[in-house]
């Protein structure tokens, strides 16, 4: 059965999905080679936030499985594809790491004055992927976490790149908080 691969602007694709509940798949475009990536998520609509007159829609959807892509189709108005499945190695990451990396994310969500969402250590075959996706990421970055075949590494990942990036956001902080107080940085 092949897997439709989501553009904007195929809302022909996101009514056939929503009639057969059926997920579509998400893959990054190649802006400078005009392609896309090999490696890509399939993703369930979960709700339909607003439906416009023109038949455009807003999704709320949430990923499921990884996939390479093998072949694209493009017979139809939207994108398909043949994929094959990725699975994760069963290495799960440490507790150690788990409790550093929703540490280190909790400090980030609250410079950013967002409330950090409630986790723990229980439950988290998909962590990696719920804390990148509640922050601003480098593409590249998530197309790398994406490609990653183990939790474990995710996770570690994550943990280096909240550590490279807490630093200035602490600095920013208090850069803002001084400016807040008398207009001077210094």
């Amino acid at each position: 059965m092949p897997l439709h691969i989501f553009e904007p602007r195929y809302k022909e694709m996101v009514k056939e999905c929503l009639e057969q509940k059926r997920p579509f798949g998400i893959i990054r475009a190649q802006e400078k080679e005009e392609s896309f990536a090999n490696v890509g998520c399939t993703a369930e609509i979960m709700n339909v936030l607003k439906t416009y007159p023109d038949g455009r829609m807003n999704i709320l959807a949430e990923g499921q499985k990884r996939f390479e892509v093998l072949h694209i189709n493009e017979e139809r108005t939207f994108l398909q594809a043949e994929v094959f499945y990725l699975t994760d190695e069963e290495d799960p990451p440490a507790i150690a790491d788990i409790q550093k990396a929703i540490s280190l994310h909790g400090e980030i969500m609250q410079l950013a004055g967002a409330k950090p969402e409630e986790m723990d250590e229980a439950g988290t075959s998909q962590l990696a992927y719920r804390l990148a996706g509640s922050l601003p990421f480098d593409p590249d970055f998530q197309q790398a976490l994406l490609e990653m075949n183990s939790e474990a590494e995710r996770i570690k990942s994550l943990i280096s790149f909240f550590e490279r990036i807490l630093p200035m956001l602490q600095r920013n902080a208090g850069a803002k908080r001084k400016a807040g107080g008398n207009g001077h940085v210094n």
